[in-house]
């Protein structure tokens, strides 16, 4: 559908000419209030909103905890050099009531976001998109021109066919092609595709609302799930620390009784030594008094000597100690590791088990 454009009739205004002023002044005041007191332009999202209510860009707020705090490390640096840093001091002041603002071990990430702030941004860039430009007298002159229908002239556009799709004027609806056609009032088109196209609006606005929580909440878990790894990874290396420490203690103990059986045994065989040699000095005194005696000539003192060596020889060979077979031997302490080591190599987490789950289980073991 083609159509063309002509003068308004004289004594008309266009919709909205009235109240074109009052709503400029409404936007204009609306803007101040979306205003960065550190960079002076729009808030750009994400905005966060400080303990004292007053609202900055999440860079700006970093920007200045950052020239206020030039020791901070980032967040993603290690867990013990970032809670050494924070503690040099995680502050600084709000640019419009010099409020101390005390942040966490997570910087400006810690701060609340404000959802409400970044829907009114977004709302009122919508509105701004929306707005007339302001143009020259000639094209305001264009602009206040009314579409009429070219297949019938000083016809204006004033009906919308529904089964083409397409604005017409009432003379093509009675005469022209769209005869056969369904047709309804233009007027209640526009207003229905702008409340069609309103609600597409808030959707999107409530949809990206929701996005925005996700993001949140994905954030708030991230945070979680770093504190968890860390705090977990102390855990594991306290229980390793722990086994070691159980292993060292056993390793003590049972070298200690090789060590004191050892010490028995050498004992006990240098005391037999020195039984024994002292039973050798006495058997050599008594063989050499034996020979002696081999040479006495007169058979009386030869009996009678005789008599005596014969008992101390006999003394002698019953007294002799011997050790047990297989005194010397360490075979008894064989250590069997095998099913041990294959149970470390095997050692994993436990399925099922959660934080709250293992700290119950270390509250029932206390």
């Amino acid at each position: 559908m083609n159509f063309a454009l002509r003068p308004p009739s004289e004594g008309r205004s266009g919709p909205g000419s009235g109240r074109g002023s009052g709503r400029g002044t409404i936007m204009e005041n609306l803007e101040k209030q979306l205003i960065c007191p550190v960079c002076l332009e729009m808030f750009s999202k994400p905005v966060v909103i400080l303990p004292c209510q007053h609202n900055l860009c999440r860079k700006c707020a970093n920007d200045m905890f950052q020239s206020s705090n030039p020791l901070w490390q980032s967040r993603s640096s290690s867990s013990s050099s970032s809670s050494s840093s924070s503690s040099i001091g995680s502050r600084f002041r709000c640019p419009s009531c010099r409020q101390e603002v005390l942040l966490d071990r997570h910087g400006v990430y810690g701060l609340q976001r404000n959802l409400l702030v970044e829907n009114i941004l977004d709302l009122y860039r919508q509105q701004e998109a929306s707005r007339p430009v302001p143009m020259k007298p000639e094209q305001q002159q264009q602009q206040q021109q009314q579409l009429v229908c070219e297949d019938h002239e000083e016809e204006r556009i004033n009906i919308y066919c529904l089964s083409c799709e397409t604005p017409t004027c009432s003379m093509c609806k009675v005469f022209g092609k769209h005869k056969a056609c369904d047709v309804a009032p233009l007027s209640s088109v526009y207003l229905r595709q702008k409340t069609d196209l309103s609600d597409g609006i808030a959707m999107l606005v409530a949809n990206n609302d929701h996005i925005q929580t996700l993001i949140s909440e994905m954030e708030e878990m991230s945070c979680c799930v770093e504190e968890n790894g860390q705090r977990q990874r102390e855990r594991l290396e306290e229980r390793f620390e722990a086994l070691v420490n159980i292993l060292d203690e056993r390793k003590q103990d049972l070298v200690g009784l090789i060590s004191k059986r050892h010490d028995d045994t050498l004992r006990r065989l240098r005391s037999l030594i020195g039984r024994h040699s002292e039973q050798l000095e006495a058997a050599v005194a008594l063989l050499e008094a034996a020979i002696q005696s081999m040479e006495e000539p007169h058979m009386p003192l030869f009996i009678q000597s005789a008599e005596v060596l014969l008992e101390k020889m006999a003394v002698t060979a019953s007294h002799l100690e011997r050790p047990e077979v297989r005194f010397e031997s360490a075979s008894h302490f064989v250590l069997d590791t095998d099913d041990l080591a294959e149970l470390l190599r095997n050692i994993h987490f436990s399925s099922g088990v959660g934080d709250d789950g293992e700290e119950d289980h270390e509250e029932r073991e206390q």
